[in-house]
C-alpha cells in the first residue's frame, strides 16, 4: 500500500472526543455500555476512564480489558464449557438472545453457588425492515414473559433484564415507551431491573441526516423517567456514536484522471461500512456543491465497489501527493485480506 512518493496512509483516534461522546451518552441513561465490537481501540479507553460496562460478543474481544466485572457478554451458540470460562474469568453479565443458549446457561449454573445479571433478549419489531438483508435477533414477547416469570426468584440470578437491539444509524424507531408497553406484561415489568436498549445511536456522515440527535436524546430521557417510575434501569450499548466522531482516516493521492481522484487506501482494509451499511465517510474540506467542482474518490484496488465517495466537491484542484483525510472515521473500520490488503495502523491522540 505504500508508495516511494506519498506517505502512508494511518488512522488516527482521539481520546479526547471519545470520552467527550460518552459523557453524552451518560447524562440520559443509568448503564452505558460501548459496544466493543464498533472500534476495539477505544474499549480501553473506556474502561481506564470512566465507570461504563463494555458489550462483548467474542472471547476474542476480551484481550483488549482487564475488569471483566464490567463486560456484558453476549451470548451465540454457546456451550457449558464456554459459560464456565467467562465465569471463571470474572464475567458476571450476560445477554441470551434465544431459548436453547439460555438453556445451556441455566443448567450450567443450577449446581453451582453462581450469582449473575442475566438479560433476555427481546426480538422486538423494526417497522423499518423490509427487506431479507438482517437478521432480527432475540425471542418473541410471549417467551419473553413466560421466561421471566420463571426466572424472576432464581437464586442465581441476582438481577433480570430485557436487551433488544435495532439495527445501526436507527434514526427514526425511538418511541420506545409504547413498543415495550405494547409487548411486556405489567408483571414482566415488575420483575426486571434493567431494560437494555442496546446500540443504534446515529452518527454523521455524507449520507445521513442527523438533525434528530436532539429529538432521540430527549426520547431517551422520557424513557428513563418512565423506566424509573418502575424501578427499572435504563441501559444502552452506543458504539458507532462514541467511537465514529474520533477517528480520521488519513490518505494521500496517487492518482488524478478525468473526475476522478486515487487515493492510497481501500474500504476494504479501512472502511467496510461503505460497501456493508452503506454510509459514506465525510471528507475534510469538503464544500457545497456550488462552490467545488465534483470528484469520485476511489480506494487502490481493482474493483468497481471500492469507492469511498462517488461524489464529493473540492474547491482547490486535487494533485498527487495531496492529503485526503475521512473524517468520523472512527467506527467499523476494519480490514479485510482482500487483495492482500495491510491493516492501516492507528495512531492514539490524546
Amino acid at each position: 500500500m505504500s508508495s516511494p512518493t506519498v506517505p502512508s496512509p494511518k488512522f488516527t483516534l482521539s481520546k479526547k472526543v471519545v470520552l467527550e461522546q460518552y459523557k453524552k451518552v451518560r447524562e440520559v441513561v443509568d448503564i452505558p455500555a460501548f459496544s466493543s465490537k464498533t472500534n476495539p481501540r477505544v474499549s480501553p479507553m473506556i474502561e481506564e476512564n470512566t465507570d461504563g460496562f463494555l458489550s462483548v460478543h467474542m472471547i476474542n474481544e476480551l484481550k483488549h480489558l482487564k475488569d471483566m466485572s464490567r463486560v456484558l457478554f453476549l451470548a451465540q451458540g454457546w456451550t457449558s464449557e464456554i459459560v464456565e470460562d467467562l465465569y471463571e474469568r470474572g464475567i458476571r453479565s450476560f445477554a441470551v438472545d434465544n431459548e436453547f443458549d439460555l438453556d445451556v446457561l441455566l443448567s450450567t449454573i443450577e449446581p453451582t453457588d453462581w450469582k449473575i445479571t442475566l438479560l433476555l433478549r427481546l426480538k422486538l419489531k423494526e417497522h423499518s425492515l423490509r427487506t431479507e438483508r438482517y437478521f432480527v435477533f432475540g425471542m418473541t414477547s410471549d417467551v419473553i414473559n413466560e421466561r421471566v416469570a420463571q426466572l424472576k426468584d432464581d437464586p442465581h440470578i441476582e438481577q433480570l433484564g430485557v436487551h433488544f437491539h435495532r439495527k445501526t444509524q436507527n434514526v427514526n424507531e425511538w418511541k420506545i415507551q409504547q413498543d415495550i408497553e405494547d409487548v411486556l406484561s405489567e408483571e414482566t415489568l415488575e420483575a426486571i431491573d434493567i431494560l437494555n436498549i442496546g446500540g443504534g445511536l446515529p452518527s454523521e456522515y455524507a449520507n445521513t441526516n442527523v438533525d434528530v440527535i436532539g429529538g432521540i436524546f430527549r426520547r431517551l430521557t422520557e424513557l428513563r423517567e418512565w423506566l424509573h417510575e418502575k424501578e427499572i434501569q435504563l441501559m444502552i450499548e452506543p458504539g458507532r456514536f462514541i467511537s465514529a466522531p474520533a477517528g480520521k482516516l488519513i490518505t494521500y493521492i496517487t492518482g488524478v484522471y478525468d473526475n476522478n481522484i486515487i487515493v492510497n487506501a481501500s474500504v476494504y482494509n479501512s472502511d467496510m461500512d461503505a460497501i456493508l451499511v452503506p454510509v459514506k465517510l465525510r471528507v475534510e474540506g469538503e464544500v457545497g456543491n456550488n462552490a467545488g467542482k465534483p470528484y469520485v474518490i476511489k480506494g487502490s484496488t481493482p474493483c468497481s465497489m471500492d469507492l469511498f465517495r462517488y461524489r464529493v466537491y473540492l474547491k482547490d484542484e486535487p494533485k498527487i501527493g495531496d492529503e485526503i483525510v475521512f473524517i468520523n472515521a472512527g467506527a467499523y473500520n476494519f480490514t479485510s485480506n482482500f487483495c492482500d490488503l495491510e491493516e492501516i495502523p492507528t495512531e492514539i491522540i490524546e
